[in-house]
């Protein structure tokens, strides 16, 4: 596994407001149960629909919790058959597309119906599987999640191949053509003003990386989460923790960009300023260089970051100030 750390200051003219702590790290050896084993289905599942299929358990099945989990699981085994990549997952990822499962009573059975979602969960095909007894259902016995699941992955998978043959007449250029997309999939958990500032800052830095930034999934090849955790610090001081999330269209997470800091009891309660553009303005160069490790990176703009080996530590006495 490689990993890194970058540690980079606030910048002069903001130092007065904050000088942030970044620590980058970029982790790339994930488990891919499908990289470098595509199956059967490599010829045809091609870009610009190289992507993972979520199957969350259904909250709208007629089953209980621990049903719905064994359904989709059931589900993600015979999407695997059919060399989809495919997860259970009550967590997806902003450019993953969903199966979506619901069932129906009809009189004394249940008639299971799946739904092909796209990663702005827009519909794109349905299918439905035999009735079963209501009983049988209700009971959650794993034969019979089996036999629907592997009577409607055949039909998935067909559903899928007429979309992607679909998107190809309408947009056949390469995924890769022209400046990289990202989704911004949004800021959580900051207070204030914290998670739109984040945003939108995060947003401008990007575009100045070369990003081409959007907020849809459609035709985005890579995605961006931020999560804020406020915690408490030393007396008087709360401990700001931000994650930035690199994830691939394909479901694989390239890698984080962590930055930590302590600031004033309050001081993020209303409004962020200076302070979202000082992070936003570090970590987009950590995004770059996440992205950059994958592959071919946009062109930087202004002078290039420091080797990976110069930033692996901060220097001695490296200013860490408070707003």
């Amino acid at each position: 596994m490689r990993c890194f750390s970058l540690f980079r200051g606030a910048g002069a003219r903001l130092a007065a407001a904050l000088a942030l702590l970044l620590a980058l790290a970029a982790c790339g050896d994930l488990p891919q149960p499908y990289r470098g084993r595509p199956g059967g289905l490599a010829d045809r599942l091609a870009v610009p629909l190289a992507v993972r299929l979520a199957v969350p358990p259904p909250d709208n099945a007629l089953l209980p919790d621990s049903s719905a989990t064994a359904l989709a699981e059931a589900v993600t085994t015979a999407l695997q058959a059919q060399e989809l990549p495919a997860v259970a997952t009550a967590t997806p990822l902003p450019l993953d597309w969903l199966v979506e499962v619901t069932a129906e009573r009809q009189g004394q059975a249940v008639r299971p119906r799946f739904r092909l979602l796209d990663a702005d969960r827009r519909p794109q095909a349905s299918t439905e599987a035999q009735p079963v007894p209501v009983r049988d259902w209700a009971e959650g016995r794993p034969e019979i999640f089996a036999r629907v699941a592997e009577e409607a992955a055949p039909a998935l998978t067909r559903l899928l191949l007429q979309v992607e043959a679909a998107i190809k007449q309408t947009d056949p250029d390469s995924l890769a053509a022209g400046p990289p997309r990202l989704r911004l999939a949004g800021v959580h958990g900051a207070p204030g003003d914290g998670n739109a500032a984040l945003a939108g800052r995060m947003r401008d830095f990007l575009g100045n990386q070369g990003f081409v930034v959007q907020e849809a999934a459609d035709g985005a090849q890579y995605a961006l989460e931020g999560e804020v955790a406020v915690v408490p610090g030393t007396p008087g001081n709360q401990r700001v923790e931000i994650q930035w999330i690199v994830s691939r269209r394909d479901g694989h997470e390239l890698g984080r960009v962590v930055q930590v800091n302590e600031v004033p009891q309050g001081r993020l309660a209303r409004l962020w300023g200076d302070i979202a553009y000082v992070v936003a303005e570090e970590a987009a160069d950590g995004v770059r260089t996440v992205v950059a490790n994958a592959m071919a990176a946009p062109p930087r703009t202004g002078e290039e970051p420091p080797p990976a080996e110069a930033a692996a530590a901060p220097a001695p006495g490296a200013p860490r100030l408070v707003p």
